[in-house]
């Protein structure tokens, strides 16, 4: 699938370049005041040509106190998304940062109001769920748009440029590395990890990324079969949540995976071998590779790649019969949710197409859901995604 990313990042520093317009400004309202919202208004602070005038949130004073929180004074406050659709009229956009759950109808719900969305990964829990959201977008006419913000990153855009030159060859095999040892996202609650909130677990919150960056640097091929596996052996333990910190009863509630591992056929005969974990006992599931048959590219494990790199990325070749390697030199990395936000707003002031397109991320979520499937059935399984 055609993928427009290698000029994102020119773009958006060009467009930081020229003398933002504050004539009239961008009018945002945020759904979901947790944590994740507070780098969205962190952002937006920084835009002189945004306004956010509205506010939602299920659990109540939640969206007033993120309103004393930023000093917006001015913002009205609503007790759901659709009460706050309902009654502002003058939106441009909103930014979706509920749980995993409620992505889905959140999004509907604004596309069907006619206003332009910005909606933080996963984009859904399931591939079922991602359609009926493109179904939305689609007659809405409007921008719908997805919060990875690694694609900002130079040194992320840099793999695929890698791959694009030629200095690889054929890509045939990549593996997806990292994982956290003991990372499962509890300090502040449960709503990743219980099943009717997160719906999904390590694979929508740090192996969407992972799966994100590898797709895109090889034009977001289609997916065509999968096996999968995921377990919840760590989320599942009182010892773990006692021994971190957390109230041992959270592993009552857990509801999702803390492991997951698939083997995906991806179109154009290429191999992805992809794991992500919460939990392990094990320091990183490996380094992210791509094999071609003229070279291949190591990137540096992480917990979640994120868009830094904890070292330089290597090249591994063959010339004139001797085996080399060298180092790609890595970029330092700024504020990519700034980008990421920025590029939304760019998008709503000038008709832009969506920054990331959902196009392309229902094929990453047709994996995390193949997966899900596959690891219950036993077996691979074909993915099938529906037209839309």
């Amino acid at each position: 699938m055609a993928n427009d990313m290698d000029n994102l990042n020119d773009l958006s520093a060009r467009k930081e370049e020229a003398v933002v317009d504050t004539s009239k400004k961008v009018r945002i309202g945020i759904i979901g005041c947790g944590w994740i919202a507070h780098a969205h208004m962190d952002a937006y602070k920084k835009m002189a040509d945004v306004e956010v005038v509205a506010l939602a949130d299920l659990v109540p004073g939640k969206a007033e106190k993120f309103g004393k929180t930023f000093d917006l004074p001015e913002a009205r406050c609503y007790n759901s998304g659709h009460e706050m659709l309902e009654a502002e009229k003058d939106l441009d956009g909103v930014s979706i940062c509920t749980y995993n759950c409620q992505h889905a109808p959140c999004a509907i719900d604004a596309l069907e109001h006619g206003v332009n969305v910005m909606l933080e990964k996963p984009f859904t829990v399931t591939l079922d769920e991602a359609v009926e959201v493109m179904k939305a977008e689609k007659k809405s006419g409007k921008i719908l748009t997805i919060g990875y913000q690694p694609r900002m990153s130079s040194n992320i855009q840099r793999i695929k440029k890698i791959i694009d030159s030629g200095e690889l060859g054929k890509v045939y095999y990549m593996q997806a590395g990292g994982g956290r040892r003991a990372g499962i996202p509890a300090p502040f609650g449960t709503s990743f990890i219980e099943k009717e909130t997160g719906g999904v677990g390590a694979m929508g919150d740090i192996g969407t990324y992972s799966l994100d960056m590898l797709l895109t640097a090889v034009g977001y091929p289609k997916p065509l079969t999968v096996t999968g596996y995921t377990s919840d052996f760590f989320g599942k333990d009182h010892a773990y949540f006692a021994d971190h910190g957390m109230p041992a009863e959270y592993a009552d509630k857990f509801g999702v995976e803390d492991f997951a591992a698939g083997f995906i056929r991806l179109e154009g005969g290429i191999m992805l071998d992809f794991r992500i974990s919460w939990a392990m006992h094990m320091d990183t599931a490996g380094d992210t590779l791509i094999l071609g048959t003229k070279g291949g590219l190591k990137i540096p494990s992480m917990d979640c790649y994120n868009g830094d790199l904890p070292a330089p990325m290597t090249i591994f070749k063959t010339v004139a019969g001797k085996e080399i390697s060298y180092e790609v030199p890595k970029d330092a990395t700024d504020d990519l949710f700034l980008r990421k936000l920025r590029s939304f707003v760019d998008a709503i002031k000038n008709g832009d197409p969506a920054p990331v397109s959902s196009a392309e991320i229902i094929y990453n979520q047709a994996i995390i859901d193949g997966i899900v499937k596959s690891s219950q059935l036993g077996h691979e399984i074909e993915i099938e995604i529906p037209e839309v």
